[in-house]
């Protein structure tokens, strides 16, 4: 009987003119999501590419201004930021949306007041802003996040993951107590058997000089997460990337720059790794932002905190098979407590029921909410 119903659809379809065809076909849905995070990443070099003011010895700390000018600098906004980060605004930004060009009326900004690294992460996954969460320290999150949220769901459990440079993402998703895998910072990959790629990967966690202690080389992180993906298969994962911040605290515009180009070409690798392979391809929805913004001039672009203007606007980016393409959104204020609750509704499912703190999903974006709070 099955056989029969599905050649009768697939002759009345093949039947029917090529629109009509179309319409009838079953929805698109997200099966999968990627959540990647560039730390303290501006706002102002997103929508504008590298800011000329920053080329500089002394206000960015540039060694070779000629070369950095050269790399990076293009007569308009437009043609700076694509510069800077081709795939996201050709592919994720031309096939998706993004929030916070203020520009344009749009606002997307913290809500925790602090403005820093862990409360921000906090406020991701957790969809609230915490004032208990008022530091960087290595303590348990006292709050359940999304991840640990999805986990704990027999569709996605043991298909939940972070890779990330910072060491104290165990600590933001209680991993300690709940189990979700979190690889993070220095850490090496374990897991037998080892491909070749695995084996060179531990061997420069082990020789590369750890500059930051706590926070690799992005580098590190990358190669991490394309041997994940291709092991593991995850169908919820974070990637949480941070030199854009380690290179803006150290004053050194040119290797933020750099890091920002990176990242951007990490995405690109990434995703096309992701449309290779028949689980992720054609629904998987990928999500990308910052944890906090930075200051806006020439003395305070190095710093971020609770005393910094401008440190609380940030941005965020969103693909997916559900999701419109409508580019940059105008007229629309957000907030980063929205993500928490987008990443479950992509998926269908209903963080708000679990985190009644939590904030609703992001608007237009492909899930609708009903007013109880149920996905659908």
């Amino acid at each position: 009987m099955l056989g029969r119903t599905f050649l009768a659809a697939f002759c009345l379809a093949s039947s029917l003119p090529l629109g009509t065809a179309r319409a009838q076909d079953a929805p698109r849905r997200v099966e999968n999501v990627i959540i990647v995070t560039l730390d303290g990443f501006r706002h102002q070099e997103l929508f504008g590419g590298a800011e000329r003011a920053l080329i500089d010895a002394k206000a960015g700390g540039v060694e070779d201004v000629q070369a950095t000018t050269k790399l990076y600098w293009r007569d308009t906004p437009e043609a700076r930021r694509e510069t800077l980060m081709p795939f996201l605004w050709r592919t994720i930004v031309g096939k998706g949306q993004v929030f916070g060009d203020r520009s344009k009326g749009a606002t997307a900004a913290v809500t925790n007041g602090m403005k820093f690294s862990y409360p921000g992460y906090s406020e991701i996954f957790c969809g609230f802003g915490d004032p208990r969460v008022d530091s960087n320290d290595k303590v348990p999150n006292p709050n359940k996040t999304v991840l640990e949220f999805l986990d704990e769901l027999p569709a996605y459990r043991g298909k939940v993951a972070a890779v990330c440079t910072w060491d104290v993402f165990p600590s933001i998703f209680r991993s300690s107590q709940n189990k979700l895998f979190v690889q993070a910072g220095w850490t090496p990959l374990e897991g037998e058997p080892q491909t070749e790629r695995q084996r060179q990967l531990n061997l420069m966690v082990r020789r590369l000089p750890h500059y930051w202690g706590g926070n690799a080389f992005d580098f590190i992180t990358m190669e991490s997460t394309h041997v994940y993906v291709e092991k593991s298969r995850p169908r919820v994962l974070f990637i949480g990337l941070g030199e854009t911040d380690e290179w803006a605290h150290h004053r050194r515009y040119d290797l933020y720059l750099q890091a920002a180009h990176e990242s951007d070409d990490f995405l690109r690798s990434l995703w096309e790794s992701l449309q290779a392979m028949p689980e992720y391809a054609g629904k998987t929805a990928m999500i990308v932002t910052c944890d906090h913004g930075r200051g806006s001039n020439s003395d305070d672009w190095t710093s971020h905190g609770e005393k910094v203007d401008g440190a609380e606007n940030i941005w965020i980016a969103v693909m997916g098979p559900t999701t419109p393409a409508l580019g940059i959104r105008t007229n629309v204020a957000v907030t980063q407590s929205q993500i928490a609750s987008t990443i479950a509704a992509l998926l269908g499912e209903d963080f708000l029921a679990a985190s009644p703190r939590s904030a609703q999903p992001l608007p237009g974006v492909g899930v609708a909410v009903a007013q109880n709070g149920a996905s659908r």
